[in-house]
């Protein structure tokens, strides 16, 4: 083990000693006093299996048999959830043939940010993820079920999914994804005319030709964005089967990883020898595993929010910290879009995964000593799924070098010694920022600072030509408790081609940016929020901040008395559209919501 890996393991495991034994205790307890099926009545029983079919209801009746439990994700906003509106009837299949019965438990929201980005309804992003967990265990509530299948691939699905499906750790549970889309426009080429966009140079007709060809088909968007982040941090816990994320919806060898899933879950259950319940799967140690994975590939800044909230729902207390001082030993072994040119399908074909595990695993960098629904330990995701003649998979090892050196590589030669993840700290308060995009001569940014408390603001600003000289925006009261800590997507064209015309550029924001800021460096996140009195809401036009993404260092060049005896600025005043198109039902929310830096939640 990496010595510093083995100590940030450790010291979460000690900081969380008591809150996780209280956890297990209550994972202990409610299987032995409220195990699945063996409480409920005859009217209960009755109902839960009123509409199956006949056969069903025997297998049901008998209580022999695993009865899973899905919960899933579907929709036709989703490209990558489209493809799970047959999911279900094959599950039932899957789990029939080997003597089991599956049910849809209940639908959690799911909404696109690709679709909301930019628009009302981007507020209420960051909070489908708790609302998410809470349908989860509505769900499953009904206490029917032996084992969990969570259906879902995108943003703040997956992060609810597994919050929710932690509250029932007492029992097995498994990650379906339905895997990405075919390659389509380059990112690249989309990003350079969403830039022309910006600047006037390019009208609607060509940037929405561009946006459609490259979101084209069913499956999940194929640039390295929070999504795609989602399906490493789930192998990486072992919920997931190796190899599960990157496989195309119509590939054959998808619907062979979700049959294998349904029977891992089932030999996990309570009803067999090998009971693997899903809290003994999300520990200290497969947490520090993600964590490190997402490092070691530039995967989404949402991931420094939902990680932290993840834990939590463990009974774990997981720091931005132990994300700095993992990022520090890691090195950058990935280059997927917006970290780089490729896509994850190239990822994927340059050895994906498998050679990912592998070249990890033999520095040290993982944790050994977890238990994943393959068994116990990490070697088996550092083999690569293969589809059999009977139309079972099996798993081979991947001894194989990277086909693609400009997009993945190996442990002895890495893109960078660290990690793509900096928490930044200072007198404006925490943030962190993803560097794995950003050129060396942009991670110091010293310049005088615009103040703004939207991004349309600063978009209007840039129109009218006022972005001049060296620059750092700040863009407030964009938190959580403020509106819903929104990713903010429309400012990376616009700063974007400021930095291209030569300006040395930065953002600090308490909002998100989920790693769309690509080159432009961006202090995201930052706690406390202007609305809670953080130091962003006594800045003006003018004062001079330092971002350095090397030293870690976020300040205003202000003596702490000066910073400390101005007036806090207030929001922006409310107008009756603020809270249409459903905000308003999240106002509780807005108000018992956590700071970015304990994982936004308000759970």
């Amino acid at each position: 083990m990496h010595p510093e890996v083995e100590a940030v393991t450790a010291d979460i495991r000690q900081r969380s000693l008591e809150q996780r034994q209280r956890y297990l205790n209550q994972m202990s307890e409610t299987m032995k006093r409220l195990p699945p099926r063996k409480g409920l009545s005859c009217g209960n029983l009755a109902h839960a299996w009123a509409a199956c079919a006949s056969h069903e209801k025997q297998v049901l009746a008998s209580m022999q048999q695993p009865n899973l439990g899905m919960v899933t994700a579907y929709n036709d906003m989703l490209s990558a959830h489209q493809p799970l509106k047959d999911y279900p009837e094959r599950i039932k299949q899957f789990s029939a043939e080997i003597g089991a019965t599956a049910q849809v438990a209940g639908g959690v929201p799911a909404m696109c940010d690709g679709v909301t980005q930019g628009q009302p309804g981007m507020e209420l992003s960051l909070f489908s993820r708790d609302v998410i967990a809470m349908a989860t265990a509505v769900s499953l509530s009904h206490n029917m079920f032996d084992g969990v299948l969570c259906l879902g691939v995108c943003d703040k699905i997956v992060p609810g999914l597994l919050i929710g499906a932690l509250q029932f750790g007492h029992l097995p549970a498994g990650f379906i994804p339905a895997g990405p889309m075919g390659s389509g426009i380059p990112n690249k080429e989309k990003a350079m005319v969403r830039q022309r966009y910006a600047q006037g140079k390019a009208d609607r007709e060509e940037l929405l030709a561009v946006e459609s060809g490259s979101y084209h088909s069913h499956g999940t968007c194929t640039f390295y964005g929070t999504a795609n982040s989602n399906q490493v941090m789930v192998e990486m816990l072992g919920v997931q089967l190796p190899g599960a994320s990157f496989v195309h919806p119509d590939d054959p060898l998808r619907h062979a990883l979700t049959r294998a899933t349904v029977q891992r879950v089932v030999a996990a259950s309570a009803n067999s020898q090998h009971s693997r319940p899903l809290a003994a799967l999300v520990t200290e140690s497969s947490l520090v595993n993600a964590a490190v994975a997402l490092l070691a590939t530039g995967g989404s800044t949402n991931h420094t929010l939902h990680l932290l909230a993840i834990a939590s729902a463990a009974g774990i207390t997981l720091r931005w910290s132990d994300l700095d001082r993992l990022s520090r030993v890691t090195p950058l072994l990935a280059r997927v879009y917006p970290n780089g040119e490729a896509d994850v399908n190239t990822f994927q074909a340059a050895g994906g995964m498998a050679f990912l595990v592998r070249e990890l695993r033999g520095a040290g960098l993982l944790n050994e000593d977890v238990v994943t629904l393959m068994g116990e330990g990490m070697a088996d995701y550092a083999r690569r799924p293969v589809l059999q003649d009977s139309g079972e998979v099996s798993w081979v090892d991947h001894e194989a070098a990277s086909t693609r050196h400009d997009v993945l590589r190996p442990i002895s030669d890495p893109f960078v010694s660290e990690g793509g993840l900096k928490m930044l700290q200072g007198n404006l308060g925490e943030g962190v920022v993803k560097t794995s995009a950003v050129a060396e001569q942009h991670r110091r940014v010293t310049a005088p600072c615009r103040i703004f408390d939207s991004q349309e603001a600063l978009g209007a600003a840039f129109k009218n030509g006022e972005l001049t000289g060296d620059l750092v925006a700040v863009v407030r009261f964009q938190g959580p408790r403020a509106n819903g800590m929104p990713e903010l997507h429309q400012l990376t064209p616009v700063l974007g081609s400021l930095l291209d015309n030569g300006q040395q550029v930065a953002v600090v924001t308490d909002g998100r940016m989920s790693g769309a800021s690509g080159k432009v460096p961006a202090a995201i996140h930052v706690s406390p929020e202007a609305l809670d009195g953080g130091p962003l809401a006594r800045l003006c036009d003018g004062d001079v901040l330092t971002l350095d993404t090397v030293t870690g260092e976020l300040k205003v060049h202000l003596d702490d008395q000066e910073l400390a005896q101005r007036p806090l600025a207030s929001p922006p005043p409310e107008d009756l559209l603020q809270t249409s198109l459903g905000r308003q039902l999240f106002t509780n929310m807005r108000a018992v919501v956590g700071p970015g830096n304990l994982g936004a939640s308000s759970l």
